[in-house]
């Protein structure tokens, strides 16, 4: 088993385990099939994806009765894998240095934390980056910012509480690009999708970067909460509406019950999933594999 498989396996053992309880009856029948139906709604897979899965499965069983769980998954992930086409975020750089990365999200998100997560793994990787504190709003933010890149030996601009945060992206910029880093990575402030001056702020972020790099920032990727299922949907519109996204972030799903909510968030926003958060731990954010990701929740081995 590959180090990524494994955790996706791990992260979505809880949805897997629900479908290995249903897979698990001697033969999979109607009842059997509604049972998986009902899980595949309450894990946030959303009613196409439910739908699609459901009646595959059904064709396929009603052409042999002596279908069995096995074929079942299979069909499922293979159901996820063809609807979640083009859901996999690749990070080029490009031209630009630096390439400028700003997260987006409400508190709660795991924004800040992925922030540091990001930038650790870029780093492994072989590139330099810097990190931007512009989440001047929340008081704890610089705070718990400044704790995860001095644990992770990761570089930081911030300033005080209450600082201008397009000012401080302005500077970040600069010093970016005097140290010649490769990726800046920027956290905005957690901002409830309702509070039209924080979206405000963030059009001022957008405007202040132009100044310096007319296409900056060059990703703008929001993090949303995957265990609230669905309901990350409505930020993810709203956000796209006032700051238009580039890709997404899609963190909390080690151990939720609603590990169907990619293929749901995916199917409404058509943004790509660049990374997973399956875990505390900075390893624990993982670039998105929709292969691994889609046989995991059917609790499939790896092919």
């Amino acid at each position: 088993m590959s180090n990524f498989f494994g955790f996706f396996k791990k992260g979505f053992s809880k949805t897997a385990d629900r479908v290995a309880t249903i897979f698990g009856q001697a033969q999979l029948d109607e009842d059997s099939i509604e049972e998986l139906e009902e899980m595949l709604y309450t894990a946030d897979f959303g009613v196409e994806t439910t739908e699609e899965v459901i009646d595959t499965i059904r064709s396929a069983y009603k052409k042999d009765k002596s279908f069995r769980e096995k074929s079942a998954g299979e069909i499922g992930a293979e159901v996820l894998i063809r609807q979640l086409e083009g859901s996999e975020g690749q990070l080029k750089k490009g031209e630009h240095q630096p390439h400028v990365i700003c997260m987006i999200g409400v508190n709660g998100s795991g924004k800040t934390t992925s922030c540091a997560k990001l930038g650790k793994h870029l780093q492994d990787t072989g590139h330099s980056v810097l990190i931007a504190a512009a989440d001047t709003f929340r008081a704890a933010a610089n705070e718990q910012l400044k704790e995860w890149c001095d644990r992770l030996g990761l570089p930081l601009i911030a300033s005080q509480q209450g600082a201008d945060a397009a000012a401080v992206a302005y500077d970040a910029y600069a010093a970016a690009r005097a140290r010649n880093a490769d990726y800046l990575i920027i956290d905005t402030a957690g901002r409830l999708h309702t509070k039209s001056n924080l979206m405000d702020e963030l059009a001022k972020i957008k405007r202040v970067l132009a100044k310096q790099d007319s296409e900056a920032p060059h990703s703008s990727w929001l993090v949303v909460d995957g265990s609230i299922g669905s309901n990350s949907i409505q930020q993810a519109r709203v956000f796209n509406d006032s700051f238009p996204l580039s890709g997404l972030i899609v963190t909390k799903l080690d151990g939720t019950s609603k590990g169907g909510a990619i293929v749901a968030i995916y199917r409404e926003l058509q943004k790509p999933v660049y990374y997973v958060g399956l875990g505390e731990k900075p390893e624990d954010l993982k670039p998105f594999d929709r292969e691994d990701y889609s046989r995991a929740v059917f609790g499939l081995s790896e092919l």
